[in-house]
């Protein structure tokens, strides 16, 4: 079968189904058949074969045209199992690894594949008992890996096929109590490790969430032992600690109902609706139950025994005196281990009234499901999305979760590109409910903007010019057209000026002042147009000496001087007669112009004559003037001043050091709370320094399984040279070669040249390990100077915040960041679980509104942006802790630049 062919088939196979139109699948059999050479009958009548039975499975449960509209899963199963039965016969060994895949990556099809496993069960137990091997085996690596989304997927599978009598109860109750021994021995102080408590409330979560495909089943056939898992359960949430969201939370401020403090963490929550469920007598509408339709046959089928599985064995606790070892562990079990959502509540309760909270956590199963294993192909999610197995509506749920994943913390499980693109297709494939939705989404966000986490607020401001662009950039922005009677340092009329800005890089200034016609004080907002500012282009800047050298040097440049040329033009003409200031200036300015017509221009010049920059600002003082003629060239366009100082640190033209001292002048400070402008300066630069670093270790770990192949290489080199010249005979009292004289030379060659090989790929691991250590020392002088710096521009403003308080926020607190400027009076502890009983807040807002003065905003925004950064690169910075504790976090530091660093580590409060 040609090429032209096979991606036919491939497209046929791999497109689920949406609720477009279709032809009939047998109408389209026969035109894709009709279109193939005779010659190729054969071949394609066996591709039109397997797609038809992969098509089926992929397809399975889907109202689609090609099924004739089928709105009975019964129907669907049976045809399904028609198919399969037959092809089994045949060709077991591709069915059965599809069935499993199938299963592991479209999940909230899983009842449907359940009832169909539990009707060939009836058929083949062999085959059915193969199946259950070999989810024995996943499930085994998978814990043993820590896969947590194959653990969670595979489990849920088995309790459906509990539920289709392939599986013995008695078997599920097994690995429920395994994984609960488990978890209840990590969380236990003296046996276990509480530091690992993430894998152990996983754990637990896997268990929970297998009741509501199955509860009623296992309460029904073993009610006891469910009953002993459930007191057990509760036994374990007696000894586990409850979870701070201190550092994670999306919102820092708390809500209109009051402390948040009391709330509980994911688990107790699950915990308590399943508890709910259970009341309930184990009914819910968001759980398919096909395997009722076939419960008469079912109960003949065999039910297979599962076997034992082991967990992991846990960390060793450290001991060591101190927290830190601790949090290093807390942090690393986090990772492995992550939260897989954390609820936005955007909308109010009465948009999800007909919504039971088992149902909604069902529901965000299948979300989150569709998201993870269909992220490669956009079009196939938002379809999967927007046609899940439930009988009500869900727009609002759906666009809650999708944005709880957007803004997720520390990071979103994919690019936030991606869920742009899933929220575009949904608005297009349900135009008349969805993009309504989203618009409400925003407009809610919007209102609370104030209380958005920083790196949240940074990744909504991306979102939104992203989806607008993407839909003409049509917004009505009559209705955000007061921040302009907002002050300048306002978090909502921030919002608007960067989504503004973020839309001008995305398309032009006209396009988009067009776009703000029916708000056009919105102007005001814009940033400024026009394009760059050369010292020596205007008319003032035609006249002088300066003008003049720079019109030489540009002269230079276009007759194709070289970099040498010009640096001897440098040291001897221009540095001594009128200094470095000028040099510099001129040198800068000239050449960012010859570069500044397109980006490509700009690389030229840094290749060409990156010498001669790099000659003039030899050390940090004077990269940091470069850097302020790169602003001045580009003064009117933000993203050129971050795009030309990226490339420049590409070019090892300027440290990261360097970049972080003028992020950090007086000039870029006055702009930390009213523009994202200098933080996107930072954020390229620890971000560079950190990929550099993760680069150097990918690159690292391949070169040793390099050298273990050349260590075999040249291992079994001198095996062979050794076993030829084993081979020497004596003749006369003298040695003579045994073997072939060439064949012994080629032995000898091929041993000396992997000998060599083998030390060359050792010599470039040492390299690159040189590299990497030299590039760890460089981030941890990056990151200890930017929390000295941060420590020193914070340390007047907060406490002159302060100053009229008698009192700090005390320990075990949470977000908050400081204390209620209008209250004076002392923070009563509630001695039960020691937490306040009365937030403090510096946030201070009337009855008309926002009312902050521009000290008390500085003060917000310069702490979010610490924890934000702090949390990006906590995993880098708890390997170097003790060195921040000892140069910055010391006794001098304020007690609430303290709170967010250790916040943004998720560091145990009581270290502080």
């Amino acid at each position: 079968m040609n090429s032209r062919v096979r991606g036919r088939v491939n497209r046929f196979q791999l497109n689920p189904c949406n609720n477009s139109k279709r032809e009939p699948f047998a109408r389209k059999s026969l035109l894709f058949f009709l279109r193939t050479s005779r010659t190729e009958t054969k071949n394609t009548l066996n591709a039109l074969a397997m797609s038809s039975w992969k098509s089926l499975l992929l397809r399975i449960g889907e109202k689609c045209p090609e099924y004739g509209g089928i709105a009975d899963y019964k129907d669907h199963i049976e045809s399904c199992f028609g198919v399969i039965r037959r092809e089994l016969e045949h060709s077991a060994g591709d069915v059965l690894p599809f069935l499993i895949q199938c299963v592991e990556q479209l999940p909230h099809k899983i009842p449907l594949y359940g009832t169909l496993v539990g009707l060939l069960n009836l058929e083949d137990e062999q085959i059915v008992s193969k199946i259950v091997a070999k989810v024995h085996s996943g499930l085994q690596e998978a814990l043993i890996s820590g896969d947590c989304n194959r653990i969670r997927i595979l489990m849920r599978f088995l309790t459906v096929l509990m539920c289709s009598k392939v599986l013995q109860p008695t078997s599920l109750v097994v690995i429920f109590e395994t994984l609960l021994s488990s978890a209840a021995t990590t969380v236990d102080e003296e046996k276990g490790n509480p530091a690992w408590q993430a894998r152990a409330d996983f754990y637990i979560s896997c268990i929970l969430a297998c009741l509501p495909w199955g509860g009623a089943e296992l309460f029904e056939q073993v009610p006891e032992e469910v009953e002993r898992i459930m007191v057990g359960i509760e036994a374990y949430f007696s000894i586990r600690k409850h979870i701070s969201d201190a550092g994670l939370s999306v919102f820092e401020d708390l809500d209109e109902k009051g402390s948040t403090y009391n709330e509980k963490d994911f688990l107790e929550d699950l915990w308590s609706r399943i508890q709910d469920l259970s009341s309930a007598s184990w009914k819910l509408e968001s759980v398919p139950r096909p395997h009722l339709s076939f419960e008469a046959q079912l109960v003949a089928g065999k039910s297979h025994d599962f076997g034992p599985i082991s967990c992991p064995e846990q960390p060793s606790p450290s001991s060591a005196t101190s927290g830190i070892s601790f949090g290093r562990q807390r942090h690393e079990a986090e990772l492995k281990y992550p939260q897989r959502i954390r609820r936005l509540n955007i909308f109010p309760a009465s948009k999800a009234e007909d919504i039971q909270p088992i149902d909604r956590f069902v529901v965000e199963e299948y979300l989150l499901d569709v998201l993870l294993y269909l992220n490669g192909c956009r079009k196939e999610c938002a379809a999967y999305m927007a046609g899940l197995p439930v009988p009500f509506r869900y727009e609002y749920l759906m666009a809650e979760t999708i944005f709880s994943q957007l803004l997720l913390l520390p990071e979103p499980p994919f690019k936030p590109a991606y869920y742009t693109l899933v929220i575009i297709d949904l608005c297009k494939a349900l135009p008349g409910a969805f993009p309504a939705v989203v618009a409400g989404a925003v407009r809610v966000l919007f209102e609370k903007i104030a209380d958005l986490d920083m790196e949240c607020r940074t990744r909504l401001i991306l979102w939104f010019s992203h989806h607008l662009s993407n839909f003409q950039f049509i917004w009505p922005w009559e209705e955000w057209a007061h921040v302009l009677d907002l002050p300048k340092w306002s978090p909502q009329r921030v919002f608007v000026q960067e989504v503004l800005e973020r839309e001008v890089r995305l398309s032009y200034y006209d396009k988009i002042k067009q776009s703000i016609e029916n708000a056009p004080a919105l102007e005001n907002l814009l940033p400024p147009k026009g394009g760059p500012s050369f010292k020596y282009g205007g008319e003032d800047g035609k006249n002088g000496t300066e003008h003049e050298l720079s019109l030489e040097l540009n002269a230079m440049v276009k007759g194709r001087q070289t970099s040498r040329d010009i640096i001897a033009w440098i040291e001897e003409s221009l540095f001594p007669a009128h200094g470095l200031e000028v040099a510099l200036r001129v040198v800068a300015q000239t050449l960012l112009d010859i570069g500044s017509k397109s980006f490509t221009h700009l690389i030229t010049v840094l290749e060409r004559y990156g010498q001669v920059i790099a000659k003039i600002c030899s050390d940090q003082d004077r990269q940091i003037m470069l850097i302020g003629e790169i602003s001045s060239y580009w003064k009117n366009n933000n993203q050129m001043i971050a795009i030309t100082i990226d490339r420049m640190m590409g070019y090892r033209l300027l440290s990261n050091l360097a970049v972080v001292r003028w992020v950090f002048s007086p000039s870029n400070v006055n702009q930390f709370h009213i523009s994202d402008h200098p933080w996107e300066v930072l954020r390229n630069a620890v971000s560079k320094t950190y990929n550099r670093i993760c680069d150097l270790r990918k690159e690292i770990l391949s070169m040793e399984k390099n050298v273990l192949s050349a260590e075999e290489a040249a291992s079994k080199a001198r095996e062979e040279l050794e076993a030829a010249e084993s081979k020497l005979t004596l003749m006369d009292g003298e040695p003579v070669l045994g073997e072939n004289p060439v064949r012994m030379k080629r032995l000898k060659s091929n041993a000396d040249r992997a000998k060599e090989e083998e030390l060359s790929v050792r010599e470039s691991l040492e390299a690159k390990e040189a590299l990497l250590a030299r590039a760890i020392d460089e981030n941890e002088a990056l990151f200890i100077t930017l929390y000295k710096s941060f420590s020193s521009v914070l340390a007047e403003p907060l406490r002159e915040a302060f100053k009229d308080e008698g009192v700090l926020k005390p320990e075990g607190e949470a977000d908050e960041m400081a204390i209620d400027l209008e209250s004076s009076t002392a923070m009563e502890l509630d001695k039960e679980n020691g937490r306040p009983k009365k937030s403090l807040s510096i946030r201070r807002k009337s009855d008309d509104g926002y009312n902050l003065d521009e000290r008390e905003q500085w003060c917000l925004s310069t702490l979010g942006y610490v924890k934000a950064i702090t949390r990006q690169y906590a995993s880098e910075i708890w390997s170097y802790i003790e060195k921040l504790d000892a140069e910055v976090l010391t006794e001098d530091v304020h007690p609430v630049l303290r709170e967010a660093i250790y916040n943004g580590l998720r560091r145990p409060v009581d270290q502080m």
